[in-house]
């Protein structure tokens, strides 16, 4: 029988496998028996284990001293225990990249605990008769997750691992005997990526993104798929497949938002949908990216943090704050606050070259375009790379703005920097109030922030520098006209 330290304090010992964390655990004893905390969720988080959704307790009972079970890896974190007895652990990281193949082992005992992430194997040899091993999981089994599983073999030699009791000796099931070595082992796949909204903008950009770096294991969907304002539609998905939703579905007619069917379309797009989802994400311990709007403020300030208090001024705006909000409660949340967003479709720079050509050709006289509102333009590229820069340094949680770099320009300089790259006729622009352009216009037409620009501060602090706004729309200017010419 292996005898353990009481009154130990708590503290945790990191590993040459990363995130396999070791932790001491206090265990205080009388002439009855023990008593221990074998998981305090403040205390160890405080220490370094991830504040996890534990969904299952499992208990192993080993019968004899030998039993020996492994090596197993399974799509779910992992915080192991044990209540009687002792066992030797050794574990096998399974997952791709620099750290595959490293080998960790040491003996629990109800003094000692460990936290095994998603993807690194697992085996253990019972030291006592009358073992119990016990551990917490995040997630449930399913019949999906357990094809992912993948395993590697006890005796492989290359391994290295010392079992204190010979394997010849030991009591192992069938499969655990003809699991491949390490030199076959397949490696553990990360958890896939839901990208919603992939028919837009956005949507075209992420994925162009994933493909152009040779990133796997997403799956995209959009409304004739997933109608993310349905409840009843979450159910046809398998939540506990994903790591990561990255959220490009959204209402963004701006002024049909201003009409009684507008609005309604608008609100379950913005602001319901991302409820759900922020719901769903909670649950499951599933990291949301969400894509907001400058129209959460109504553009008294220059320049906006990503502190600023919610002021829209529009139904749209209004829908965009809801939905920021909701997603802002789901624990592994990333917000990216945008304006003035352009990408591969209908947007404004290919609108306003088409009315350069009507211009150069003397269909048009003039083109009135609003002069008083200032703000910079988001590239959709631009917003993709961003997102998978926060998503793969694992930056801190919450809200950044992201936009082109750059300065701060009005519609009308935009237009008329268009109409000049287009066809030298940036003359033909001509500069016109909010007041006077919405005094002209047919139907609804939406409040707009006057300011538009946002604090970029934070996101640089995280790494990630933003392009300039005006060399990028000069490069997507030569690219349209480069394509005319074809």
């Amino acid at each position: 029988m292996v005898e353990f330290e009481f009154e130990k304090d708590l503290k945790v010992t990191t590993t040459n496998i990363p995130g396999v964390l070791v932790f001491d655990l206090s265990v205080h004893g009388d002439a009855r028996g023990w008593f221990k905390e074998n998981w305090q969720r403040e205390k160890m988080c405080a220490l370094g284990l991830p504040d996890l959704r534990f969904v299952q307790n499992n208990i192993s009972f080993n019968d004899n001293r030998g039993v020996t079970r492994g090596i197993h890896a399974e799509p779910w974190n992992k915080y192991i225990s044990v209540a009687t007895g002792s066992v030797f652990g050794a574990w096998v990281d399974l997952r791709p990249g620099e750290s595959f193949g490293q080998v960790f082992t040491c003996t629990l005992d109800p003094s000692k605990a460990i936290y095994v992430p998603r993807g690194v194997g697992n085996s253990y040899q019972a030291l006592e008769d009358g073992t119990a091993y016990t551990y917490l999981v995040d997630a449930h089994w399913s019949a999906e997750l357990k094809k992912t599983y993948t395993f590697v073999n006890l005796a492989d030699p290359t391994l290295g691992i010392q079992w204190p009791i010979p394997l010849e000796q030991c009591e192992l099931s069938e499969a655990d005997q003809h699991h491949p070595m390490i030199a076959d082992a397949l490696p553990m796949a990360p958890k896939r990526t839901l990208v919603t909204g992939c028919k837009g903008q956005l949507g075209n950009a992420v994925r162009a993104y994933a493909e152009a770096h040779g990133l796997e294991g997403f799956d995209y969907c959009d409304i004739d798929t997933f109608d993310m304002s349905d409840p009843a539609a979450y159910a046809q998905y398998d939540w506990s497949l994903y790591g990561t939703v990255i959220n490009c579905g959204a209402y963004t007619a701006v002024d049909r938002a201003e009409t009684p069917e507008g609005r309604r379309i608008c609100w379950a797009a913005n602001a319901t949908a991302p409820a759900l989802l922020a719901r769903t994400c909670t649950e499951h311990g599933i990291a949301l990216v969400h894509i907001s709007s400058d129209y959460v403020f109504d553009g008294t300030a220059e320049l906006h943090a990503e502190d600023e208090p919610l002021s829209p001024l529009s139904v749209y705006g209004e829908s965009k704050a809801a939905g920021d909000l909701a997603v802002a409660g789901c624990p592994k949340h990333y917000i990216l606050r945008s304006s003035w967003v352009i990408g591969r479709g209908k947007n404004f720079a290919k609108t306003m070259r088409a009315l350069s050509d009507r211009a150069a050709a003397g269909e048009l006289p003039q083109v009135t375009v609003v002069d008083d509102q200032l703000g910079r333009l988001t590239f959709t590229d631009q917003m993709a790379g961003a997102i998978f820069h926060l998503l793969q340094t694992n930056a801190p949680y919450g809200t950044y703005n992201m936009t082109g770099s750059g300065a701060v320009r009005s519609w009308a300089d935009i237009a008329r920097r268009v109409f000049e790259r287009a066809n030298g006729n940036g003359d033909a622009v001509v500069p016109v109030s909010t007041e006077a352009y919405y005094a002209s216009a047919e139907g609804p037409i939406a409040p707009r922030p006057v300011h538009s620009a946002l604090d970029l501060s934070k996101l640089e602090a995280a790494g990630f520098t933003p392009r300039d706004w005006e060399e990028e729309l000069g490069e997507y200017l030569d690219e349209l006209l480069a394509a005319d010419a074809e």
